[in-house]
């Protein structure tokens, strides 16, 4: 039964594995030989399965010893984390943020910084949850669901501090077959008769002008296309060439799909990327964040 499975008989049998001897693990694990063959032979029980076979070369896995050796060690590093967070939060020493993006680009960015913040900080603990639209990541904030938000500006929330991290490039992408899909660059003139997909995923008609350009340098207002749910329809709606879509140059990238170009534009200022939080967020917690985030942001453009 695998309710029988101590961690001792686990570290004997890894210890074994290891070496590939029996004498040699006993000394590693400072219990006579008689004590490590006992452990191995109770494991094998509570398994139901047969872990070494004793060769004229020494001792050898067993296919069932081959995966228990492969997986034992993470879980042996799992149950010593959670009995290090147990022993914090006992001693009250234990700080936890819930960080929420509203991409799922930026959430692996995310997932980075909260790496970096736990590693530098064994007593923080980082929550990172992905929302499906920018509205949704702010109303957890709202509502006390999370407590900081990586995001791309404009919100239109005055309720809301931010802070920049980075500043992203923005692009465009549209069909294949657009007269514009091969150039190397293009300006917001080039596109200017284009109308733009909308995706109703912002809060505020603020960040929905940032990211549709409305209105144009020259005063023109951005001819407005189709407006659809989600950015699969927006996949959709860019392959069949019915509008434009303009997007931060990480976000555009992960949704390129087939049948759509991806150009960049010459005279578009590009998106603030920054940490969003509630003014009941600790500030502290909030610094480190923002520390953590720019310090990722400066590592990804230096491997870029």
């Amino acid at each position: 039964m695998i309710d029988n499975i101590e961690l001792r008989h686990l570290r004997s049998f890894l210890a074994v594995a290891r070496a590939s001897s029996i004498t040699e693990a006993a000394v590693t694990q400072h219990i006579t030989q008689q004590s490590l063959s006992a452990h191995i032979q109770q494991l094998e029980r509570a398994l139901g399965v047969t872990l070494l076979v004793r060769t004229s070369r020494g001792i050898s896995l067993t296919a069932a010893g081959a995966e228990l050796a492969s997986g034992a060690p993470d879980l042996l590093a799992d149950l010593g984390e959670l009995a290090r967070r147990v022993r914090a939060t006992v001693a009250g020493s234990v700080r936890r943020l819930r960080v929420v993006s509203a991409a799922y680009t930026i959430t692996l960015f995310a997932v980075e910084v909260a790496k970096a913040m736990e590693a530098a900080d064994p007593g923080l603990e980082i929550q990172v949850a992905t929302a499906l639209r920018p509205i949704e990541a702010m109303q957890r904030l709202h509502a006390g669901a999370s407590d900081a938000a990586i995001l791309w500006l404009p919100t239109g929330d005055p309720r809301l501090l931010s802070e920049p991290i980075r500043e992203d490039p923005r692009v465009v992408l549209l069909a294949e077959g657009h007269r514009l899909a091969g150039r190397e660059s293009v300006t917001l003139a080039d596109l200017a008769d284009d109308p733009v997909i909308i995706v109703d995923a912002f809060a505020s008609p603020e960040a929905l002008s940032h990211r549709i350009v409305d209105p144009r340098p020259d005063g023109r207002p951005a001819v407005r296309g189709p407006v659809v749910p989600t950015l699969e329809d927006c996949q959709a709606q860019l392959r069949r060439g019915h509008g434009v879509w303009f997007a931060p140059r990480q976000m555009a990238e992960w949704a390129l799909c087939p049948g759509v170009a991806l150009v960049p534009i010459a005279d578009i200022a590009p998106t603030p990327l920054a940490v969003v939080w509630p003014q009941s967020t600790p500030r502290d917690l909030i610094d480190v964040l923002i520390a953590a985030a720019r310090a990722s942001a400066n590592t990804q453009f230096e491997r870029s």
